[in-house]
């Protein structure tokens, strides 16, 4: 956040480690822990897992050496891999970025072919400078990759006397030769390049899911859209109604899909940069998109004309900017069927329930309960008979936000949860996906009579799936990722005068049917004091 948010938090000046709970030996050696930060740091990293790679031939293709100074995009060219085929088992994109001196955080997005395979933000640098990584599969886009393309990429940026660093990314695709473990999309759609939002899907997909790369941010009140507030309530942040955002999906004005924007955190988040210089915020570097199963639109999609697909986020303020929501539409087609009929049988959604109430006081107080419901049901006579897809989405937001006169104290207590079931039926036994998304965030910022501000935040990403096919679960997941940082400054001094300190951790796990992951990261002032792996 750009503006001054400042929020109430726990007494004392000292900050302390986190003890990490759990059993196993750490990793990595304790490193020495100055008083406070320096001109340095360890580099970004996180504790969620790298991608596996399988162990077959690979090639690997650049698709971008850049750096960014202001708002030019990188634009060049991308060819397809020599000696790995043009179906491949996985393929993994890795950024390598680097930068030093002062520096803000910035977005960023990556496309190919028109389709967006990669939006991210940026660490703030040190002065000596720091590097980081990001990995993705992304082998979802085969079909963008299979051709020549345009590549773009732009991470806007300033460059002046104060803001001094410049950064320095490197981008590769490396392919994998073998067979996918889960069928990618046999063609892969964007928005981008359509008269108004058309979409012309071929006339046998038989599954088409919508991906969304939903974020709030360009330094306005929606980059924290989770805090604004509606009138009377005093607060500098203002929307019409308060903080309850959703994704909306629409085809030919018929509501389509719902989903629960993540509360994203970039890296100069909750007015203090020194809670995420070596740790980030969950998904800050890898920005997942929101996804829509549209297959009970499909008997429709599939007429061979142009459809109009909209994406909206309610709850912003009419002709209020700071959303950006590209669209890439993902088809898996029939291989025995020219053609794919059906319809549309059930599109039914409850009202929008939207309910923010302000009390006022010494500590000011707006509670927001709201949440939405929408099933959606099709048919397709495809060449294995008639499948019945159902898709049923409920989602619920309840916060509590409590603020002083002149915000020197904020805070929020908020939980998003977004509970999605996929129920498809024809011959052979029905299948059944039901996943559960939940979203926590728990902080304060304090700005005492001394300048020093204070921030202590928890964040939890955690979602769980099973999958059941006649019943029977086939298939299950569970990932809990959480962190929590605490970390103070003085405020409106030199850099050299800030006397910051702070601490952060995130433990990441992972079960399932698939295995176990689990590992836990601890930084003191910009060092990393504890790495360590169970399972």
């Amino acid at each position: 956040m750009r503006r001054r948010m400042v929020m109430s938090m726990l007494a004392g000046a000292t900050l302390l480690v986190s003890a990490l709970f759990g059993t196993g030996a750490p990793t990595a050696q304790a490193a020495e822990v100055p008083a406070e930060f320096g001109t340095d740091w360890h580099d970004p990293m996180t504790a969620a897992p790298p991608v596996d790679r399988p162990h077959t031939t690979s090639c690997r293709v650049t698709l971008a050496d850049a750096q960014f100074r202001d708002f030019t995009p990188y634009r060049g060219t991308y060819t397809p891999p020599e000696g790995c085929g043009d179906r491949w088992s996985k393929v993994v994109l890795r950024l390598d970025g680097k930068v030093k001196g002062r520096q803000y955080d910035r977005l960023g997005y990556l496309h190919v072919g028109g389709v967006e395979i990669l939006r991210t933000s940026t660490p703030e640098p040190s002065p000596d400078g720091i590097a980081w990584h990001v990995e993705k599969d992304v082998t979802r886009y085969s079909d963008t990759f299979r051709a020549s393309g345009d590549v773009e990429m732009l991470i806007g940026n300033v460059v002046d006397d104060t803001y001094t660093g410049v950064i320095d990314v490197h981008v590769t695709l490396t392919f994998y030769t073998g067979r996918p473990e889960t069928p990618a999309p046999d063609r892969v759609l964007t928005l981008a390049d359509t008269p108004a939002g058309t979409l012309t899907t071929p006339r046998n997909s038989e599954r088409i899911v919508a991906e969304v790369y939903a974020t709030g941010s360009g330094g306005g009140c929606e980059e924290f859209w989770y805090l604004t507030v509606a009138d009377p309530a005093p607060y500098s942040c203002k929307a019409d109604r308060g903080p309850y955002r959703e994704v909306q999906i629409t085809v030919d004005g018929r509501i389509a899909g719902i989903a629960a924007p993540f509360p994203h955190v970039w890296t100069g988040g909750w007015s203090n940069p020194f809670l995420w210089y070596v740790v980030p915020a969950p998904r800050a570097f890898d920005v997942r998109p929101v996804e829509y199963d549209l297959t009970p639109f499909a008997g429709l999609l599939n007429d061979g004309r142009p459809h109009r697909v909209e994406v909206s986020v309610a709850g912003v303020p009419a002709g209020q900017s700071g959303w950006s929501t590209p669209v890439n539409v993902l088809v898996w087609q029939d291989p025995h069927r020219a053609h794919v009929p059906g319809a549309l049988i059930e599109d039914k959604a409850t009202d929008l329930a939207d309910s923010s109430l302000y009390t006022p006081g010494a500590e000011h107080r707006v509670r927001t309960e709201a949440g939405h419901r929408l099933t959606v049901s099709g048919y397709l006579d495809t060449s294995h008979g008639r499948v019945t897809t159902t898709v049923t989405r409920t989602l619920a937001n309840s916060s509590v936000h409590r603020w002083t006169d002149g915000e020197t104290t904020d805070g929020l207590d908020a939980t998003w949860t977004d509970d999605e079931t996929v129920r498809t039926a024809g011959h052979g036994p029905a299948r059944t996906t039901h996943t559960h998304r939940t979203y926590t965030m728990n902080g304060a910022v304090t700005l005492g009579s001394d300048a020093r501000l204070r921030t202590v935040l928890t964040l939890g990403d955690r979602a769980s799936s099973v999958v059941r096919e006649g019943g029977r679960r086939i298939a299950w997941s569970r990932l809990d990722d959480t962190y929590s940082g605490d970390a103070a400054y003085t405020t409106d001094v030199p850099r050299d005068q800030r006397y910051a300190v702070g601490t952060s951790t995130e433990r990441y796990r992972l079960l399932g049917s698939d295995g176990c992951y689990d590992r836990s990261l601890t930084t003191v002032q910009g060092v990393l004091t504890e790495d360590r792996t169970r399972c």
